[in-house]
Order: C-alpha cells, then structure tokens, then sequence
C-alpha cells in the first residue's frame, strides 16, 4: 500500500510539473478559448496592480532604476526556472529576432507609460495605451494584409472621440504629457501583431525572458545616458521619473522591485500564453477589463476616480475595441 501510495504521489508531482511545464516552456498544441480568457483576466488583473504600484513608486527612484533592478530579478528568476525544467536553453526563442523586435516594441511602450506618470492621472495613463486598438486597425492593412471596412473605420472614429473626452485637449488643466500614453498604445499595438504573426509557437518564458533582456538593457543604457547628458536641474525636476539617472537604492526598494518582478513576470505569462492559445479577436474585449481594474486600483491607492467626462471616453474607447474585436473575428 505504501509503495503505491508513494508511486501515485509520484506521479501526481510529475503530472502537476507537465502541466507547469505545458503552461510556461511549451507552444500551444490547440486553442483553447476559456483557458485563454482566464489566463487573460488574471494577467490583467496583476499587470493593472503592478503598474499602479510603479506610479506609486515613481516618486522614490527613476525609471532606469526600476527597469533595470526589476529586470535582473526577472532573468535571475527565468534562468532559475528554465534552469530546473530542462536547461537555461529554454529560455531562449526559437526565432529571435522577432521576439527582440516585440521586446523593442514593448520597450518602447513602457517609456511612453511610466515616462510621466508623475504628471498625469491614472485614467489618463490606462487611456492612452488602451488605444492600441485602433492602431491595431491602422496597421492591420499593411502589416497582415487586412481590408479596413465601414465597421473599423466607425470604430476608430469612436476610439478617437471616447479619446479626446478623456484627454480633454480644450480644456484648462490640458498638457501636452496626456498626449505620451497614446504613443504607448502605439507600440503595444506593433507587440501585439508581432506576437501574433510570428511569435505564436515560442514559450511564454522565453518571450518573457527577451522582454526582460531588453528592459534590462534599456534600463543601464538609459541611467548611463541620462547621467552623462547636460540635462538642466529644472528639467530634471520637471521630469525626475525619467530624466534622473540612479537615485540612492534602499533595501525598502529592492524589495518593491522584487514583488514588482513577481508581478511582471506572472502577468506577462498569462497574457502571453492567452494570445497564443486562442485568437486575438476574441480576447480583446476582455482585455478591456484593464481600464476597469485600473479605476479601481486609482481609487484605492491615489484616491483618484474618473471624470464623468473621462468615464465616458473610456467607455467609448473599449466599445470601440470591442467592435475592431468582432470585426477582426468575423473577417
């Protein structure tokens, strides 16, 4: 009895570590559309929770610091797991060059983001990227080849306008810093067709690992070049976030950015694994679930609530995304 209670138990770790295995080193062998979508809203849920403790932390250390000390502790992490599973090999992309090309993308967009997070409200911040689809829209034509009918086009035009509401570009308190977070959706929009069309089949660790491999040297490049360039005192204090080089590094910090590594890393396999099991039409409304969790997340941690007006453009902005989703399916 003890024998094959030992051999079941045995074989329940192994079954548990394929599946572990399955999830986060292997390409997807099928869709899988309810796997996806709950792999999609937990991915959501924690990268929407990480990114408001970035804003959180903003004021504490720079942004060159946060990518690159976070970014160690996602590789350290990675190799470790790659490491047990089989060999460090398997956080490497079968095809690398597109994934460096998604990394630079994502790169990119998280300049964008956090870049003045100082200067602007959380709803202002989840807007501007979560116009990715309808840049996903524009470039569809000449990237995938794809005709843009009446719907899309009526989409983008909704997009636009829930845009300009939350913005609110006549306005008093407007700056042109509300007008950075769209660039950010700009190159998510360029990830996302990326990771569809020539990503699919790699493992989720090993796109994470580039992702991180690419903030890591962003992070070193941008501290040294921001250290090195005659910046003016007034500009750096306008824009400390970005425009300071490396602030004193507290263990209260190291221990942020590990949590912060965590959150990264989890999130990011979970949407990268949603992607590639099932079509991206039909995950992008749920994706939408973001602006939602960030309200919340505002209102809990900055005590921020959007603007009626604001509340409106979101609501415009993901109306359109659902319509570019379906449209997207149904071609």
């Amino acid at each position: 009895m003890s024998i094959r209670a030992n051999d079941q138990q045995t074989g329940n770790q192994q079954s548990g570590a394929g599946v572990i295995k399955a999830l986060i080193l292997e390409g997807p062998r099928q869709d899988r559309p309810l796997m996806a979508f709950g792999l999609l809203l937990a991915g959501v849920l924690v990268l929407s929770l990480q990114d408001m403790l970035v804003k959180q932390t903003a004021a504490d250390t720079s942004f060159w610091q946060l990518q690159s000390v976070r970014s160690a502790f996602n590789l350290s992490m990675i190799l470790g797991i790659a490491y047990i599973s089989g060999g460090v090999r398997l956080a490497w992309p079968g095809r690398p060059l597109p994934a460096l090309a998604r990394g630079l993308a994502l790169t990119l967009c998280m300049v964008c983001f956090f870049g003045v997070s100082q200067k602007i409200s959380v709803a202002q911040m989840a807007t501007g990227l979560y116009t990715y689809p309808l840049f996903v829209s524009l470039l569809a034509g000449p990237f995938l080849g794809e005709r843009i009918g009446i719907w899309r086009i009526f989409a983008l035009c909704l997009g636009a306008a829930g845009c300009l509401l939350v913005l609110n570009p006549f306005g008093d308190a407007f700056s042109l810093y509300q007008a950075v977070p769209v660039m950010a959706g700009f190159f998510y929009a360029w990830n996302i067709l990326i990771l569809r069309r020539y990503c699919r089949q790699e493992s989720p660790l090993a796109l994470v690992f580039i992702v991180s491999l690419m903030f890591l040297c962003s992070g070193l490049v941008g501290a040294a070049v921001t250290a090195i360039l005659p910046i003016s005192s007034d500009l750096r204090a306008e824009l400390p976030f970005l425009l300071v080089s490396w602030p004193s590094l507290t263990m209260v910090l190291l221990v942020t950015f590990l949590g912060l590594s965590c959150l990264n890393i989890a999130g990011n396999i979970c949407i990268s694994r949603a992607y590639q099991t099932a079509d991206s039409s039909r995950l992008a409304p749920l994706d939408f679930t973001y602006l939602l969790f960030v309200a919340l997340w505002g209102r809990l941690f900055f005590d921020e609530w959007p603007t009626p007006l604001a509340g409106g453009g979101m609501a415009m902005i993901a109306v359109a995304g659902i319509i570019t989703a379906m449209r997207e399916q149904r071609q």
